[in-house]
């Protein structure tokens, strides 16, 4: 277990914020983080549990205890001729989930190349990415109740993903840690490549693989994305918003070229990298906050940023495309205050 005071977030920040926080506790295994949930001192302070940092904006120094795995391991569980279930330590780096996945021949998250971030907290977000989620392959998710101290384990239906949501994420509900998660991945995968230009990507190649599509994704992100060591960035900044049809067909009147996906309720899933662009934001700078040249729906730090100087940029994306579309977009970015 590895206790620190006044300990540095810089390296738990993927938008390379100097921000602090009084106590930092990692912890190796389950039997760890009982003790430091039992703990008195711990129960009257102030924590937030965190993965890497890449879906998180501190917007000042954490007055209270930031704690953060380090349970790790991919141990396969179960498998036969179709199927292997595989249990997944929460602190893994996700893609180097997805990378031994391809490697054994394992379907189902090849898509999901490239997402920054540890393997618990994508179980929580419910991260996906070229028409494909994580929800997908959830057989189950191990967690402890920050409450009753008590481990449960969860199914996926009583996860309630949805589109970038869980039950973990509902704070009416008992705040959960996750510690494991348990997935389901097929030896005899169907490949998913008509979402966005992955198919376009992957024309020049005469058979389709496992590998290919993952090395196809990586470059994508690649070009679109900047790498958080280079130019500090938490990835997409904001969900892309989902609107009732005939809000959407209002819009196409004015707008013929706007890119929608169809919903199987009949709403309509808009880019909001799209909207952003439309407004202009996009490759603009603001002091030392910028919209990323190449994907608007990215806001980086430009370097010596604050959290309070990028949630404000934020906020002004918000207000001009709420004003030029009618459309509200929310932060996929979690503010800590």
């Amino acid at each position: 277990m590895k206790i620190e005071q006044n300990y540095s977030l810089l390296s738990h920040n993927t938008f390379g914020l100097p921000v602090k926080t009084r106590w930092f506790m990692e912890y190796d295994t389950e039997e760890e983080l009982q003790k430091i949930l039992r703990d008195e001192y711990f129960q009257e302070c102030l924590s937030l549990h965190i993965g890497s940092g890449s879906n998180l904006l501190f917007l000042n120094d954490y007055d209270g205890i930031i704690l953060h795995s380090n349970i790790k391991g991919i141990t396969i569980t179960n498998e036969n001729e179709r199927e292997v279930s595989l249990r997944i330590g929460a602190a893994e780096q996700w893609d180097d989930v997805v990378a031994f996945a391809v490697q054994q021949g394992y379907g189902g998250i090849e898509n999901l190349s490239y997402i920054p971030g540890e393997a618990g907290a994508a179980a929580v977000q419910n991260i996906g990415a070229y028409g494909m989620e994580i929800a997908e392959v959830v057989r189950s998710v191990e967690t402890y109740n920050q409450i009753t101290f008590e481990k449960r384990i969860f199914t996926c239906d009583e996860c309630e993903y949805s589109y970038r949501n869980s039950y973990f994420k509902n704070e009416h509900n008992d705040p959960h840690i996750v510690t494991y998660l348990n997935l389901l991945l097929s030896k005899e995968p169907e490949y998913r490549l008509d979402y966005g230009n992955l198919r376009q990507e992957l024309a020049g190649e005469t058979e389709i693989n496992l590998k290919k599509i993952r090395e196809a994704v990586i470059r994508i992100r690649q070009q679109k994305l900047p790498e958080p060591r280079e130019l500090g960035n938490a990835g997409s900044f904001f969900t892309n918003p989902m609107v009732e049809n005939e809000h959407y067909e209002r819009l196409k009147v004015t707008y013929p070229d706007i890119p929608s996906y169809p919903l199987p309720d009949g709403r309509r899933k808009i880019p909001a990298g799209w909207l952003i662009e439309q407004c202009g934001f996009k490759g603009k700078t603001h002091g030392a906050v910028g919209v990323y040249e190449k994907q608007a729906l990215v806001l980086v730090n430009l370097g010596g940023a604050t959290g309070d100087e990028i949630a404000l940029v934020a906020e002004s994306i918000r207000t001009g495309v709420a004003e030029l579309f009618g459309i509200e977009l929310i932060p996929e970015v979690k503010y800590i205050v």
